[in-house]
């Protein structure tokens, strides 16, 4: 009795001993998501479950045309009804609920309702949805033999210069290694970069490498990514091949402080300007004062009257407030302090000093 009792016993703790290590296996299968309905028209709604994402992860939830679970959204979310998504974030387990209203991608079906990670690392799963009323057309024939693959780190070479810094496009060059990894060569390939700026979707350029890998052959890939005029802050650079996200870069752009200082310049210049105009226009308009009269400047010399010999020789200059005329006794008058000439006076003593 002792026996069959410890068995129960032992197994509840196996149990629990093996439960930690079942849920991050299970988890290991990657990210999954769940719909309510497997069919639904426009207008109505079903409800998206997912399981296996990373805690704490924002997601998009999007309904995408011309897709399958296999084979992905082929045109990326040019494909989708951007309008009508929604977003959610995972909980502490990596699971999430949301509702999401049905409605019809430019695309015609099969559809699929797509989850993607918005930030970190890239994470997706899609899941059938049959779009009621809405066109089905057959996929495009998947290309065979020839298969690109990315060999090495995607990197983006290239500065910015005195024009950048005042406003123009900031580009750059996307720079990574492809291998052929198919069994045909594949030629010509057509990559699809899309650039992010923060949690909006990227907006997609095409881009046709000329040349021609052959199988097992690898080649040094460039393609050219330009962003709009005055753009800045923490973009993302997106490489897709044959409908797929085969890379991601991040890409920090400066601010273009050019800019701001001329708005700096312009707000200091454009007052200044005025000011000095208003006060000309003031001085201008301003009425005189009773009685006043302008004063004009006199000329600093003006040009002496020529005179004749016969005048007589040139009097000698004087100053201008002492003449002999000035001079009290007449024009005879001496120039030094006066005296006493009378014989009669008696003779000024001198003082002596000691012999």
């Amino acid at each position: 009795m002792r026996g069959s009792a410890r068995i129960p016993a032992l197994a509840a703790v196996l149990a629990l001993l093996l439960l930690p290590l079942i849920g991050p296996a299970a988890a290991a299968d990657g990210p999954a998501v769940k719909l309510s309905a497997s069919q639904a028209g426009t207008g109505g709604s079903v409800t998206a479950r997912g399981s296996g994402w990373r805690p704490g992860t924002l997601l998009m939830l999007l309904i995408c045309g011309r897709a399958t679970p296999s084979r992905g959204v082929i045109g990326g979310t040019n494909s989708c009804a951007n309008g009508d998504g929604r977003a959610v974030t995972t909980d502490t387990r990596g699971s999430f609920t949301r509702k999401l209203p049905v409605a019809e991608p430019p695309v015609p079906c099969p559809c699929v309702v797509h989850v993607a990670t918005v930030t970190g690392a890239k994470a997706e799963a899609d899941a059938v949805l049959q779009v009621a009323g809405h066109p089905v057309a057959p996929l495009p024939a998947e290309t065979s033999g020839g298969r690109l693959s990315i060999l090495s780190d995607t990197r983006l070479t290239g500065s910015g210069g005195v024009l950048t810094w005042f406003g123009a496009p900031p580009a750059r060059t996307l720079e990574f290694t492809a291998g052929n990894v198919g069994t045909t060569p594949v030629k010509d390939p057509v990559f699809r970069v899309g650039t992010a700026h923060g949690v909006f979707a990227p907006q997609w350029d095409e881009q046709q490498w000329h040349g021609t890998l052959a199988p097992g052959g690898k080649a040094l890939v460039r393609l050219p990514v330009e962003l709009s005029a005055g753009a800045h802050g923490d973009y993302t650079v997106s490489l897709g091949y044959q409908g797929k996200v085969i890379a991601e870069q991040p890409w920090g752009v400066d601010r273009p402080w050019g800019v701001t200082l001329f708005w700096l310049l312009l707000c200091l210049v454009v007052p200044a300007a005025l000011f000095r105009a208003g006060m000309a226009v003031v001085d201008r308009v301003r009425p005189r004062r009773p009685g006043g009269v302008r004063h004009r400047r006199l000329p600093r010399s003006l040009p002496r009257p020529a005179r004749s010999r016969a005048s007589g020789p040139e009097p000698a200059p004087t100053l201008p407030w002492f003449t002999q005329d000035s001079v009290p006794g007449g024009p005879a008058g001496r120039l030094s302090a006066p005296h006493h000439d009378s014989p009669t006076s008696p003779p000024t003593p001198t003082p002596k000093g000691p012999t």
